[in-house]
């Protein structure tokens, strides 16, 4: 399972001389007792760095940031006045994500106390604006977080920028691998591979079916039975998956895949990866139950060879580490257009990551009617009701565009008897027609990521952490308004 607490960002405060080493030595005091509060708070460590009052240190300290790797990024805030001229070399080489804090350390103001000594310690109300010129004037990507550093709302939203910014530091250097290409002849799977390694950090290459199975080959018989064992333990088996049943051979199989697969993958130190059901000479079968598992213990995926998408989940992924709730992959299948109560049915033909699901999860055997290989074990489940959204980043040619839709999950109405495969039932926000016309109309892809435990918060800070134009769609969503503002959107990122 993923964990992210081993990352870390740096709390750090700007001052100057001006005021003598009374007023630095008391600032130093503060802003050791809000990074001790917020690192009780957020998901991973805050290290107190010595107040800044020179370009010298400030740039010495960013450079440090920029090559500790556990290090995702800065919180900055100016306690007192803090002469933006002296940021401007160092925010010049910033590499990683940074936050501005908007906050003072007391709360309230002292009304029988206060005086021109305090006033002049407290001055966050001007100081953090001379900040904000500087990174406005030098088109520093931040998040602003205004309020103070005890309340609940500040340090959730701070929570959330550092999941981002995990996510982005595990796409540094991340590995996607592709088995085998994309599906023939579709259009949004498809990208330009090297772009996405220079504005995302991460790579992609393909590898060909005979390597990984050539590797699952050489999966032991003892190995098969630990995996059987753990699927009889976790899952509920039919009678004919039972040892001696007329579909164990199959359920073998898939063991031996799954296990094949993850130690490809461990190997090649991937993040995520992706197949396709026309691309799998000499396997026995379509992974199913294999991918499924995978995406459970943290890999992103992307079907038909989509590693746009096996990208975004695994982002999602790391962002949710530790969140009640899952993500995973998906795709919106067909529609239930009944008046006054439209729905989406997503599924998949067998990959949804199981941390989604909503009770007994069963493992089952069935024909697939694409790929012409044997019948393939996956984990069949429901999902539960509550609010969900779906993301994906689409390939303009010139920019990338991440696209977020907010919906409701509800629980199905009637029993799917017949369906062999995990699904969700969702309500499209602000509703059917709008939400679905605004998502075809930015270009948003079939394929998801699908998250129960993410807001759009979340995403909008990933997207500008990466530079990338985002979007999103929900309750205030007016279509005339969305295409008037992808219409802005062209030229404002066509500038860049």
């Amino acid at each position: 399972m993923l964990d992210i607490s081993h990352y870390e960002a740096w709390f750090i405060t700007g001052s100057q001389h001006l005021y003598g080493p009374e007023t630095l030595e008391e600032v130093a005091r503060h802003s050791q007792q809000i990074a001790e509060a917020l690192g009780s708070a957020l998901p991973i460590k805050v290290v107190y760095k010595p107040v800044l009052t020179g370009p010298a240190e400030i740039y010495k300290l960013i450079q440090e940031a920029n090559t500790t790797p556990n290090c995702v990024g800065l919180i900055a805030w100016m306690h007192t006045f803090s002469p933006a001229k002296m940021w401007i070399n160092g925010l010049k080489i910033l590499q990683k994500p940074m936050a501005h804090l908007h906050t003072q350390f007391n709360r309230d103001i002292p009304w029988q106390d206060i005086d021109m000594d305090f006033m002049n310690t407290n001055q966050s109300a001007h100081g953090d604006r001379e900040f904000g010129f500087i990174t406005s004037r030098m088109r520093v990507k931040r998040k602003v977080v205004v309020g103070h550093w005890q309340s609940a709302d500040a340090q959730e939203r701070l929570s959330i920028w550092a999941r981002a910014a995990c996510a982005w530091a595990d796409w540094q250097g991340g590995r996607i691998v592709r088995f085998g290409d994309n599906m023939r002849y579709v259009a949004v799977t498809e990208g330009d591979k090297v772009e996405a390694e220079l504005k995302f950090g991460y790579e992609v290459n393909t590898y060909g079916i005979g390597d990984l199975v050539a590797v699952i080959n050489e999966v032991t018989e003892e190995q098969v039975n630990e995996l059987l064992a753990t699927y009889e333990q976790e899952y509920e088996l039919g009678d004919s998956l039972q040892d001696g049943g007329s579909q164990r051979e199959g359920l073998c199989d898939a063991a031996r895949i799954e296990a094949g697969m993850r130690k490809f993958l461990q190997e090649k130190k991937a993040i995520g990866f992706t197949d396709t059901f026309e691309d799998l000479h000499g396997m026995v079968q379509l992974p199913g139950i294999a991918t499924q598992r995978l995406m459970a213990e943290g890999y992103g995926f992307g079907g038909e060879g989509d590693w746009k998408t096996s990208a975004l989940v695994r982002a999602m992924k790391v962002m949710g580490a530790g969140l009640p709730g899952g993500n995973s992959f998906m795709e919106d299948y067909t529609y239930h257009f009944q008046p006054g109560n439209e729905l989406v049915l997503g599924s998949h033909m067998l990959e949804i990551c199981p941390t989604i699901s909503e009770g007994k999860v069963k493992v089952q055997v069935h024909p697939l009617g694409i790929g012409g290989k044997a019948d393939p074990a996956r984990l069949v489940f429901n999902c539960p009701a509550g609010p969900a959204l779906n993301a994906t980043i689409v390939d303009l040619g010139h920019r990338f565009r991440l696209i977020v839709n907010e919906v409701e999950a509800v629980t199905p109405e009637q029993e799917l008897p017949k369906l062999p495969v995990a699904r969700v039932l969702w309500k499209v926000k602000p509703d059917l027609k709008t939400g679905v016309a605004a998502w075809i109309h930015a270009g948003g892809a079939h394929h998801t990521g699908y998250s129960q435990n993410l807001t759009a918060e979340y995403l909008e800070d990933f997207a500008e952490m990466a530079g990338i134009e985002y979007l999103i769609i929900d309750d205030e969503t007016k279509l005339r308004t969305f295409k008037n503002e992808l219409r802005y959107n062209d030229v404002a990122f066509s500038q860049r």
